[in-house]
């Protein structure tokens, strides 16, 4: 702790940015070394999520990336349970903030657009082209409209659902306008579901440790931020030391799992993670998988065409969240993104190649093993 003012003291807390990887064990081929994991039943080749937003996630989006070895979660509230013509409506936010210097007409539009009421039939038929593809079918929704669209959802064939927010407590205090209203108890919840959950955002061990005991299997630390895309600093005074928050909610996973006698709940880091290195770091610091957002939206297949904009941005009263142009020109697959080859020297391209790399020159030969590397911190 250090003080900040008389009476007043903060916590210290570190950026990804501000921590490096020590290689201190026998290198190795990065050929022998595996970046699988498994969440619940599903197994997964690469410890990569798709961000929530319709910037990247559509069903094709999805597929391509379950066939890659990741998971692509859709948006359960977004433009495709919305709009039939959803192509459309992306063409015009991304002419709208092309043509416009100050972001508020794009996100105007963006607000317009998520105005449209949800059409459950919409939504199960994007739902029903992932699962028919052979991939993990993962959605998203916020935690004060999960009552109402997780069984929507369900009966469509979810295999995972995603109880996503800024901020994500066990239990979250709702009323209706008149004063009445029933809270989110997220451990009734999850108890009540056929399917495995995982929720977030949290930025502390007591919020992690809370959430994995109402039987979620994996958490989220952080909520996507991203330079020059997310605002919740600017707008809520909230922002995520992503280092020290990871290295946090795996030492209450750490808890959890001697107070539980051996359940293990996943640890997803999502936020200002844009390279290999930003990933190979999060990984180190106790993250099982990232969420990744911008790095994955300069793909070929990201529905935003070139743009990234977060869920959040479309809020209709408390936008946090602008749109940004992250590739120009034409874009590579989303197999180059992840797997290369690559020609860029700043770790862009070829993420999981990186990682794989980085995880070979310490020495480590899977996941787990390597959550126990040595990190140092800058001066």
């Amino acid at each position: 702790m250090v003080e900040i003012g008389m009476g007043r003291v903060a916590r210290r807390s570190y950026e990804l940015s501000e921590v490096s990887i020590v290689a201190s064990r026998r290198t190795r081929s990065s050929q022998d070394v595996s970046t699988a994991w498994q969440l619940d039943a599903y197994r997964f080749e690469i410890p990569v999520l798709a961000h929530p937003t319709d910037a990247l996630v559509s069903p094709e989006f999805a597929i391509e990336l379950g066939k890659l070895g990741g998971l692509g979660v859709l948006n359960g509230e977004g433009l495709i349970g919305r709009h039939a013509d959803v192509e459309a409506k992306i063409a015009q936010l991304v002419e709208a903030a092309s043509k416009e210097p100050e972001p508020s007409a794009a996100i105007r539009l963006l607000q317009e657009f998520h105005a449209a009421p949800l059409n459950p039939d919409l939504l199960g038929s994007a739902i029903a082209r992932i699962r028919d593809a052979g991939v993990t079918t993962a959605v998203r929704v916020s935690p004060q409209n999960a009552q109402a669209l997780t069984p929507v959802l369900v009966q469509a064939g979810i295999d995972l659902l995603v109880i996503q927010g800024t901020i994500v407590s066990a239990e979250r205090v709702a009323q209706d306008r008149d004063g009445a209203g029933e809270p989110l108890n997220l451990k009734t919840f999850i108890s009540e579901l056929d399917v495995p959950v995982v929720a977030g955002g949290v930025q502390d061990h007591r919020t992690a440790l809370h959430l994995m005991r109402t039987g979620a299997a994996g958490v989220i630390v952080g909520y996507g931020a991203t330079r020059g895309v997310t605002t919740s600093d600017e707008v809520l005074g909230i922002s995520v030391p992503m280092a020290t928050a990871i290295a946090d909610a795996a030492a209450a996973r750490r808890e959890y799992l001697d107070e539980t006698g051996g359940r293990y709940v996943h640890v997803l880091a999502d936020g200002d993670i844009h390279t290999s290195g930003e990933l190979a770091k999060a990984i180190a610091c106790g993250a099982d998988a990232v969420v990744l957002g911008t790095p994955l939206a300069e793909s070929a297949e990201a529905l935003g065409e070139g743009w990234f904009w977060p869920a959040a941005a479309a809020h209709p009263s408390l936008p946090r969240g602008a749109l940004l142009q992250i590739a120009v020109g034409e874009r590579p697959p989303l197999q180059q993104v992840l797997n290369g080859p690559s020609d860029d020297p700043f770790g862009s391209l070829n993420l999981v190649g990186g990682l794989r790399r980085s995880m070979a020159k310490a020495g480590y030969c899977d996941l787990k093993e390597f959550q126990k590397v040595g990190l140092t911190v800058g001066s």
